[in-house]
């Protein structure tokens, strides 16, 4: 089978851009910087594209929105270039990602996405040889960093929760259906064990290693946004270890308690443990009455909207936040 497009997967504030750092070190591989969320956003939202006002409205959607711009894509190649093959938005896709790869004068283009393991079926048949590498990190943790983009709002741990009750349920599905094309890989091995771990990776995806991927020399970007108050980095890289259990420190113990509670079996499989949580009776009554079942309404609206939003795209996809249009 040829090498195909590299695809990363997984929530986001859970290691896909670290990965993507370490990948497009690498001489082969192109990846953007930010996640282009072509999927999620734009895919079966407006009908058959060999209709040329569906297609017109998708790519004036998609060269409104920030992530495809930073791609500086040539609209009028790829509307030439798309109308030699099939109509699909697979192929449309594509070509963005094509263009930016040869830009780069790599030969082997990839895209990272929150929600990818979702589309694994379109993906595999759309592109021959494809992969996809899904990262998954310990949902505390990854909740915790996600207060840092998202600091407000209720029943925050519920929605999380719901997070990572998808994308496990998607990753043992995936992993299962498409053993020798899907890779699971935890964020804390990447960071503990960079060079064991991005040579696993480049064994799956059938590239030779090199030394330089763990250093990250090839994502400027993701150096420059490290924080400064790091001191736990393991040495020769710029891969710290700093973020590993920070939720003990960061979120209240009645939502550890509440994600532990929904998917503590799940956790534990992953090789995370569970914490012992001692609440005071004022503090047993405030999760009993409040904190469990706000959440777990919240788990389950998730749940509800993104079933809808992936099965009906046309009627409930997701679109672009308004701070991302241009």
């Amino acid at each position: 089978m040829e090498k195909g497009p590299i695809f990363i997967a997984g929530l986001d504030r859970c290691g896909k851009t670290l990965l993507r750092g370490m990948l497009v070190s690498h001489p082969n591989i192109s990846i953007p910087t930010v996640g282009s969320n072509y999927w999620t956003l734009f895919y079966n939202q407006y009908g058959n594209l060999a209709i040329k006002a569906n297609l017109d409205k998708c790519l004036n959607d998609m060269m409104h929105y920030t992530h495809v711009l930073v791609l500086k894509p040539d609209l009028e190649r790829i509307y030439e270039e798309f109308s030699r093959g099939e109509p699909t938005y697979a192929r449309l896709f594509g070509l963005f990602n094509q263009h930016y790869a040869e830009r780069e004068g790599k030969p082997r283009w990839g895209d990272q996405t929150g929600l990818l393991e979702g589309y694994a079926d379109e993906i595999f048949a759309a592109y021959p040889g494809s992969k996809m590498v899904h990262v998954i990190r310990d949902p505390r943790d990854r909740y915790e960093a996600s207060l840092a983009l998202h600091p407000k709002g209720r029943a925050r741990a519920g929605g999380a929760t719901a997070r990572w009750i998808y994308t496990t349920k998607m990753a043992k599905r995936n992993l299962n259906l498409y053993p020798d094309r899907y890779m699971i890989v935890q964020y804390e091995k990447m960071v503990t064990e960079p060079e064991v771990t991005i040579r696993e990776v480049c064994k799956f995806l059938g590239e030779e290693y090199f030394p330089v991927m763990v250093t990250l020399k090839g994502a400027p970007e993701f150096i420059r946004k490290t924080p400064d108050d790091l001191t736990q980095n393991v040495a020769g890289t710029p891969v710290y270890l700093d973020f590993i259990g920070r939720y003990r420190n960061a979120i209240p113990e009645g939502e550890i308690e509440f994600m532990q509670v929904m998917v503590g079996k799940e956790i534990e499989r992953y090789g995370y443990s569970l914490d012992k949580i001692h609440f005071s009776l004022k503090d047993r009554i405030n999760y009993v009455f409040k904190t469990f079942p706000l959440n777990f309404a919240f788990m389950v609206a998730w749940l509800t909207v993104n079933f809808l939003q992936h099965r009906f795209p046309s009627k409930f996809g997701r679109r672009p936040p308004k701070n991302k249009i241009r």
